[in-house]
């Protein structure tokens, strides 16, 4: 099994991605660059972190006009997984894979900590190694992360279980204070419809070994590679 790891220019949560793949995971890995036109045979994409095209305009609007969305897009439509995680997350709301948007932290300020996050659907293709219910601790790194959606798009995502992780405080329960960027219903990470492209906010290639503080971020990764590689 082969993970794909995008490169965007200003891109910097590419090698933690990679390392979590390679080295943890003990998969194959292999960086694919903003220019290209190939996928390398990857069987997962992977959309990382970081501040791709230095942010200008907004939060992935340039990204998504890189010539390897293009691929990534295809092999979406095609059913092949793609785990979008921060700026990834921006980008793929913009590339319409994902509904919704990812607007300026509440507090308009840059959040760098821990959260916690309660698995909503651990019936995915990426969660399928957690329990329902089972509280996470994952690192947050952005200023763009507050997840927008219209009311009909909110209910569907709710109705469909597409909400897969929501922000939570350390009983689990939902409170204003453990909502770091004041998205809508707390909204953590979703999935589309077809269930095959995952977006979320945290970084779980940031919390897969203790020495990081969490390894809980690694059931992510190990999801992909049961369903993918069965």
């Amino acid at each position: 099994m082969k993970f794909g790891i995008v490169t965007f220019p200003g891109s910097n949560c590419d090698y933690d991605a990679f390392r979590a793949v390679k080295d943890v995971l003990g998969a194959e890995a292999v960086y694919l660059w903003h220019k290209s036109h190939e996928l390398q045979n990857a069987d997962v994409v992977i959309l990382p972190g970081g501040f791709s095209y230095g942010d200008y305009l907004r939060a992935g609007a340039i990204a998504r006009f890189s010539p390897i969305m293009q691929e990534v897009a295809t092999h979406a439509r095609r059913g092949g997984p793609v785990l979008a995680v921060c700026n990834g997350f921006q980008i793929a709301c913009e590339a319409g894979l994902l509904p919704g948007a990812l607007l300026r932290n509440a507090g308009l300020t840059f959040l760098s900590q821990q959260v916690i996050l309660r698995v909503e659907n651990a019936d995915t293709l990426f969660t399928n190694r957690y329990a329902p219910g089972q509280l996470l601790r994952v690192p947050i790194a952005h200023g763009e992360g507050r997840f927008t959606a219209d009311p009909e798009t909110l209910e569907r995502l709710e109705s469909e279980g597409r909400v897969v992780l929501r922000y939570v405080n350390a009983a689990g329960q939902l409170d204003a204070e453990s909502n770091p960027n004041g998205s809508q219903r707390a909204i953590a990470g979703i999935v589309s419809a077809e269930g095959n492209v995952m977006g979320m906010m945290p970084h779980p290639e940031r919390a897969v070994e203790l020495v990081l503080g969490s390894r809980d971020g690694l059931g992510i990764f190990q999801s992909m590679m049961a369903q993918v590689s069965a």
